[in-house]
């Protein structure tokens, strides 16, 4: 007999109806229902770099509205369901990500759609129990057939859990949002053939990380048709998509996508992009005058092939977002797009960073570029030099984010950058890895009082070992952060400082920080009676502390015991 989550689950065959509850049970938790509502409720305030929507407190009009059409007996099934998972009853949303839940829930859950006739929202992604049990679900989707989005991300889902989905999405021909992102089983003929199935309200079709194929980008092509209204088609993350070009895949969806007039938004980050799928999704784009944000990052085969794009994106007049970050571009690349960037006029986003060759064009961006909208221009890690420095200042102005970590022209030049912001206006300062200097911070400090810092929400000042005590003591000092949100002040791996001379500042200063929610102080030591201040002060205010467990004393001994152990390798 196999046991919960074998073979069974990952050979793409389909569950058996008999044994169905006995697998269940198999993987039935072994806690306590009591014991479960804790742990849901810590999963539930994820840590991780998936976004899930806030827990409300107390009833919601959903819950009202539902209580009223169902029997209290009814309803409260579904009230202490989700009381077990640690979540608020809502009937019309139902948002069970990081939970925990495993087969036996889902059976459960299956169980009760049937009391939640109003239900548009059903999330179980992040489950990654569920995955080979998906029909026990499906097969009750009729019930709630007013569903308007569905997400199953990273359920470990198979070729028969797409399989059951597919046949029954004639069931909720509403639907206008559904995410399978993060499931490796994903692609191939199973989806493929869910894919033929889709209702024609779809808006939203996400398939991240799935493992897609040339054959799958052709699937899409016949979906991209039969869904006019398709508005955000994201296909990031899979690198063997547009790999076969000439095999007609890529090629295939490419030339359907003028069919999807509605398109706002195309995500194709990490899909194997070469030149000739660049010069095959040109094609389609002057068709695409609603297009809003392109995302074609981390493509590095796209090294000398941009300029068969650029002379289309011209027609993308009401382009906001570009993103090009992470592709190797050359600069015969960035010179194309350079000339093309006064045409797009409706941009706010642009995005070149991680492109060594972009440090050296920065003149030529910022003078094509449409500056007084624009809010996001990252350059991090792009080889910037002092000229491309000083015209990023002209930038700045408008900017709610910048981003000039892994700059080392930075270090010593930072007045430059802060006497150009205007009050009020940035939101994200990074600045990681700049060789900073104890007078930039002085000037960063100076920057806080006159409050053109006092909308800040993140600060990055990580990986700046160079700066002295004083410089850390004056900013953490200086006041007018009151929205900042997260900082980070980690030193680089394999290094370590005490921070004594600067924590007393750091403890008067949290008063004044109401918005914190997380500290990063990586690498940092101190003493035992130091870090049980400071994570006191920020346990009582339910800040996150990432901190080594690395004391004073402790680390005084490392740098003790390294010369005895270098001395003892020698005489070896």
């Amino acid at each position: 007999m196999e046991t919960a989550g074998g073979q069974r689950g990952r050979d793409g065959g389909g569950p058996k109806a008999s044994p169905l509850d006995l697998l269940m049970n198999q993987i039935r938790r072994k806690r306590a229902a009591s014991a479960r509502k804790p742990l849901g409720r810590f999963l539930s305030r994820d840590r991780t770099a998936v976004p899930e929507a806030a827990e409300e407190t107390g009833p919601t009009s959903g819950v009202a509205e539902a209580a009223g059409g169902e029997q209290d007996g009814g309803w409260g099934r579904v009230c202490v369901f989700l009381q077990k998972l640690g979540k608020e009853a809502d009937g019309r949303s139902l948002r069970l990500s990081h939970c925990d839940v495993t087969a036996t829930d889902l059976l459960e859950l299956a169980t009760l759609l049937r009391l939640l006739p109003r239900l548009e929202e059903l999330d179980v992604s992040w489950n990654e129990l569920i995955g080979g049990c998906l029909p026990a679900l499906t097969s009750h989707l009729q019930q709630v057939g007013g569903i308007r989005a569905l997400r199953l991300c990273s359920c470990r889902l198979n070729a028969a859990d797409v399989a059951a989905l597919g046949e029954a999405l004639c069931s909720v021909p509403l639907l206008e949002v559904l995410d399978l992102s993060w499931n490796s089983g994903v692609g191939g003929v199973a989806l493929q053939c869910l894919l033929g199935k889709l209702p024609p309200p779809l808006r939203e079709l996400h398939l991240v990380a799935c493992r897609l194929t040339a054959a799958d980008a052709a699937a899409l092509a016949g979906t991209v048709s039969a869904v006019p209204g398709l508005c955000v088609l994201d296909l990031s993350c899979n690198p063997q998509l547009a790999q076969e070009v000439d095999a007609g895949g890529f090629a295939a969806l490419a030339s359907r996508l003028p069919h999807a007039a509605a398109l706002a938004a195309l995500r194709l980050q990490d899909c194997g992009l070469r030149p000739g799928g660049l010069e095959a999704l040109g094609g389609s784009l002057h068709h695409h005058l609603s297009l809003r944000e392109l995302d074609l990052s981390c493509n590095k085969s796209l090294a000398g092939g941009l300029e068969t794009l650029t002379p289309h994106l011209a027609h993308l007049t009401h382009l906001e977002s570009l993103d090009l970050h992470l592709c190797r571009l050359t600069r015969s690349d960035l010179e194309a797009l350079i000339q093309v960037l006064p045409s797009m006029v409706g941009l706010t986003q642009l995005d070149v960073s991680c492109n060594q060759e972009a440090g050296g064009v920065v003149d030529q961006l910022v003078a094509a570029l449409p500056l007084p909208q624009m809010r996001r221009l990252p350059l991090n890690s792009c080889s910037l030099n002092r000229d491309g420095f000083t015209a990023l200042a002209l930038a700045v102005p408008a900017l709610l984010s910048v981003d000039v970590s892994w700059c080392k022209v930075v270090g010593g030049r930072l007045a430059l950058l802060l006497d150009a912001l205007q009050p009020s206006v940035v939101l994200e300062l990074r600045l990681s890895s700049c060789d900073l200097t104890t007078e930039d911070l002085r000037h960063l400090a100076a920057a806080c009082r006159r409050g053109v810092l006092s909308s800040l929400r993140t600060l990055d000042v990580s990986y700046n070992g160079s700066v002295g005590e004083d410089g850390w003591s004056a900013l953490l000092a200086a006041g007018g952060l009151a929205s900042l949100q997260d900082v980070d002040l980690s030193l680089r791996p394999l290094t370590s400082a005490p921070c004594s001379a600067w924590l007393p500042a750091l403890l008067r200063a949290l008063p004044g920080l109401p918005a914190l929610t997380r500290l990063a102080a990586q690498r940092w030591t101190a003493g035992p009676r130091d870090r049980e201040q400071l994570t006191h002060s920020l346990r009582k205010r339910g800040v996150l502390l990432e901190w080594d467990v690395v004391t004073a004393s402790s680390s005084e001994a490392t740098n003790q015991e390294s010369p005895e152990e270098d001395t003892r390798s020698l005489s070896n």
